[in-house]
């Protein structure tokens, strides 16, 4: 009988937390705006929303803003209000502060 190898079965799916989530927006007539992929709502306000996504933290600027939704376990953000300005900022990691800099 000849000898045959066998693969082992893979029985755990991998990471949710390591595999990186989407990210889009749709924005309609200016005065509503989904966003996917949102990872944490950094701060927000009347005039100003920060949210924290895969691509850089997005920042959302304009008038009467206002979180009409909000899902953490899926990601998903809308907002309602005169949307003025759409920017995104890379996502800085802390590399131990000052010290950790002056003895590189």
């Amino acid at each position: 009988m000849p000898e045959t190898k066998t693969e082992p079965i893979r029985t755990k799916a991998p990471a949710l937390e390591n595999q990186p989530r989407s990210h889009s927006l749709a924005l309609k007539d200016r005065r509503h705006l989904a966003v996917t992929g949102v990872s944490r709502v950094i701060s927000c306000d009347e005039s100003a929303a920060v949210l924290e996504t895969p691509l850089g933290n997005l920042t959302i600027g304009g008038q009467e803003l206002q979180v009409s939704e909000l899902s953490v376990q899926s990601g998903q953000v809308q907002l309602s209000g005169k949307i003025e300005y759409l920017q995104y900022a890379e996502n800085r990691q802390s590399n131990g502060g000052v010290l950790a800099r002056l003895f590189r």
